[in-house]
């Protein structure tokens, strides 16, 4: 019905005789409130049309009568109104999904923002450990044993290699530690 004048149609129902009419032959009639027949048209098809057509043409204009039209005008009217309401609804639907993605999305930049500051975080608390553990380190000194001497008249004893031997280790330690960042004292 979109291209008919839906509210010119209401007009002329609401001003022709209310319905239900009644077809009998080429007649068309309808009984009022005080149940007297009061006849609305006599319907006369040309030569053209044989007397089956003429029926079925006369039953269809008795069967469309105003009440019908307003009916299916109301009819029209409430689907219209209801197609609006889930238009409406549709809408805000959008409008909230809308919404809810540009909500979800804020919310994903400051969980990853917060991962980025917690991850940041960590890592700065991994390397000021490690920083201060280095420091500690560097700072660090050990006192080695001294060395020991051998008088010359041991020269070729056992204790006189043994005195090598022990040298030889705390030499190769000092060594080792040095090598390590280790400070020696006394050096």
């Amino acid at each position: 019905m979109s291209n008919i004048d839906k509210q010119a149609l209401r007009e002329v129902a609401e001003k022709a005789t209310r319905g239900p009419w009644e077809m009998e032959r080429e007649n068309i009639w309808f009984t009022d409130e005080d149940g007297y027949t009061k006849h609305l048209a006599y319907v006369q098809q040309g030569d053209d049309v044989d007397d089956k057509q003429d029926h079925y043409n006369t039953a269809f204009i008795a069967a469309f009568n105003p009440k019908v039209a307003l009916a299916l005008l109301d009819e029209n009217l409430q689907l219209q109104r209801e197609k609006d309401a889930t238009e409406a609804v549709a809408l805000a639907l959008r409008d909230d999904m809308r919404q809810a993605r540009e909500q979800l999305a804020a919310a994903e930049k400051r969980n990853a923002e917060q991962r980025n500051a917690e991850q940041r975080e960590y890592y700065e608390g991994v390397i000021a450990d490690g920083s201060k553990r280095i420091a500690e380190l560097e700072t660090r000194e050990v006192t080695l044993p001294a060395q020991r001497f051998c008088p010359g008249e041991y020269v070729g004893s056992v204790l006189w290699a043994e005195t090598e031997i022990w040298n030889k280790a705390i030499s190769a330690c000092a060594v080792a530690v040095r090598a390590a960042g280790i400070k020696v004292k006394g050096e």
